[in-house]
């Protein structure tokens, strides 16, 4: 047994959101950087400007997108480990609370009625699993709602199979157009119930750009997904182009006999993602 102390996750979190709102995954960058020597004309302007504000946000550690997200924190907790202080979620709370402050970024979470601002950007998005050893693993991601919002689930029939996921993956990019800031990357959840669905695709975006399921058919389906929707012609800004989007994630879990979810989510050009192993 191990004891960790929620203190240590709040100093992390904490650290972890400041790093991301300024910065571009690595995988992101090297993404951007080829969809740039891809393309030519206006979506070619559009991503050269993309990766000069990219390293201007770095540089001067500057928020690198307006939307500095909801903050999505995934906590996968080792059994042989004893939390002690503070209470968990609190903890989390507490560590965005102050980064949001110390690091300018705007406060966007708000009650979904009243639509009154919290003030600090929590609650927080939190996800928690339970894994073997002694160690927690936190990964925490600023996630934007103009591409949020893109988002979909499909409660698909079985028979629709791989055909249907596919076209449902690419139906989604095609609605959402412009507006999610292509080029876009793209989180798929396969399989499990309407609700684990959707925590699937979400986790599939904190996955490094270019990765591929370890699953050869499920592979398959990220490759021909991205092929098509790369088909589409929408481009970078919505300016036509080879490069909708970065890549596509699927993730996957058993189903019911009955059905096949799936949930579609959208992540923009701006991926920012901090993981850590305590």
């Amino acid at each position: 047994m191990r004891k960790i102390n929620t203190q240590t996750i709040e100093q992390n979190v904490y650290s972890m959101a400041m790093r991301a709102g300024v910065n571009l995954t690595a995988s992101c960058k090297a993404a951007l950087m080829n969809a740039e020597k891809a393309e030519s004309g206006a979506a070619k302007f559009a991503l050269q400007t993309l990766l000069q504000n990219c390293e201007t946000a770095s540089k001067n550690d500057m928020p690198v997108c307006q939307d500095t997200g909801m903050s999505v924190v995934i906590l996968k907790i080792g059994q042989q480990v004893f939390l002690e202080g503070k209470p968990l979620i609190k903890a989390v709370n507490d560590g965005v609370r102050r980064a949001y402050a110390d690091g300018y970024f705007r406060k966007s979470i708000c009650d979904p009625v009243t639509r009154e601002n919290t003030g600090d950007n929590t609650p927080a998005a939190v996800h928690t699993e339970i894994t073997e050893g002694d160690a927690v693993e936190i990964i925490f991601m600023p996630k934007g709602f103009g591409s949020e919002n893109m988002s979909r689930l499909f409660m698909l029939k079985p028979a629709q199979g791989v055909n249907g996921i596919i076209d449902a993956i690419t139906q989604t990019v095609q609605l959402a157009g412009s507006r999610p800031c292509p080029p876009v990357y793209v989180g798929v959840g396969i399989g499990g119930s309407f609700d684990t669905c959707a925590y699937l695709a979400k986790k599939a975006l904190t996955r490094d750009i270019g990765s591929f399921n370890k699953r050869a058919d499920i592979a398959e389906i990220e490759r021909a997904a991205l092929e098509k929707i790369n088909g589409l012609d929408i481009g970078c800004q919505g300016f036509h182009g080879k490069v909708t989007a970065l890549g596509v994630a699927c993730e996957w879990a058993h189903t019911h006999i009955a059905g096949l979810p799936v949930a579609v989510n959208i992540q923009c050009h701006c991926v920012r993602c901090e993981k850590v192993r305590i």
